[in-house]
């Protein structure tokens, strides 16, 4: 079976991780803040908070900016149940935003009405997160401008997106936005096995954010609420998680990130030759918008008959998937009010969508057998 995504691991790779076995160090050592610090160098971004997950990232950063009871956050049906459920642990409502037709990212102009439909009725959000989705920025200018107008926070969920870039600058360096959260699932374009990081250029916000990953317990006298009683002591100052990376994932992170233009760059070659191979099919390709330079997580196309191409593929030893079955579909939030045709642009989406095959390690051999096999899945 080929796989749609599956990491990239060198010798160097493994190495990092057995020098940090050999150490004296598996959890709180020097492994994390190297890892944090090429976040930063990547990204442009002051600050940098690695985690055991992108949930854990997006939840300490919401509860850096005071999500709450009685607030909304706002997010993309097109994405992983994360980016909603976050809302749901601060206590606060979730709603959603539709999906551009053609880049399957936060539309703009469907959050511009959505915004002038909420404050007239005292609704804004207090937090909006746009999902940068198969690792394409969504357009974060356009966004950090109704910020600004409307007075609401940025969380981007650049999940997908490490090593991507928006209007030539890094996605992460939190230009148009108050935090930016990244993943390191395996099928990421870098791993940590699990984990994830949060960057930011508040130092407030950072600090919060570390604060909350574990425990709210801090050592730091600036944060203390009474004098220290020596060098043994700490202060819960909040409450907060068990959410730290520990030193393995971290240097597998640091040693993955030295050869992160590099798999960025095979993900670009191998899309371009999928755009060459499939362009006269019966299916529409992944388009770019021309302000990103996507990071290139997925290769989403559309097809008409989605289930019976995607089982004919299965069959064939392709392992396709699809991204996303949209969030406000799902039998959790339709309990919580929402219903098919909510949210059409994302539900037209999904209905014709399946991920081909893409990840560093895949071969021109690979690549002609998926070629293959989708046309004779196309051909009935």
């Amino acid at each position: 079976m080929i796989p749609y995504g599956r990491q990239d691991i060198s010798d160097e790779d493994v190495e990092a991780v057995t020098a940090v076995l050999r150490s004296d160090f598996l959890t709180q050592g020097p492994a994390v803040p190297r890892f944090e610090a090429a976040i930063r160098e990547a990204t442009g971004a002051a600050h940098a908070i690695a985690v055991n997950s992108a949930t854990s990232a997006l939840h300490i950063a919401c509860m850096a900016l005071d999500l709450g009871p009685g607030d909304w956050l706002w997010t993309v049906p097109n994405t992983f149940v994360a980016s909603a459920n976050v809302g749901l642990y601060c206590g606060a409502d979730v709603d959603f935003v539709d999906i551009d037709p053609e880049t399957y990212v936060m539309c703009p102009k469907a959050l511009e009405a959505k915004l002038d439909r909420a404050e007239a009725a005292g609704r804004l959000p207090k937090i909006v997160i746009p999902v940068h989705f198969a690792g394409q920025s969504a357009d974060m200018a356009a966004i950090g401008a109704l910020a600004a107008r409307y007075g609401f926070k940025v969380i981007e969920d650049a999940s997908h997106a490490i090593g991507a870039s928006y209007r030539d600058r890094p996605v992460g360096d939190c230009a148009h936005s108050d935090i930016c959260v990244f993943s390191f699932h395996p099928v990421k374009i870098i791993t940590t096995a699990e984990g994830g990081c949060a960057t930011t250029n508040d130092a407030g916000l950072a600090s919060r954010m570390e604060l909350h990953r574990s425990h709210g317990v801090t050592r730091e006298t600036a944060l203390m609420e009474g004098a220290s009683e020596g060098g043994w002591y700490y202060e819960q100052v909040a409450l907060g998680y068990n959410y730290r990376m520990t030193e393995l994932q971290a240097a597998l992170g640091a040693s993955q990130m030295t050869r992160l233009s590099e798999f960025v760059a095979k993900r670009h070659e191998i899309a371009r030759r999928y755009d060459r191979l499939l362009g006269n099919m019966a299916l529409t390709l992944p388009r770019q918008s021309p302000d990103s330079h996507s990071a290139l997580h997925l290769y989403p196309i559309q097809v008409e008959d989605r289930a019976r191409v995607f089982a004919r593929l299965r069959e064939a030893g392709i392992g396709v998937n699809v991204h996303y079955i949209p969030v406000h579909t799902q039998p959790f939030w339709r309990k919580r009010g929402f219903a098919r045709g909510d949210f059409p642009v994302a539900e037209a989406y999904y209905e014709r969508a399946i991920s081909l095959p893409l990840y560093p390690g895949l071969t021109e051999a690979d690549q002609d057998r998926v070629v293959a096999a989708l046309a004779g899945a196309l051909d009935g």
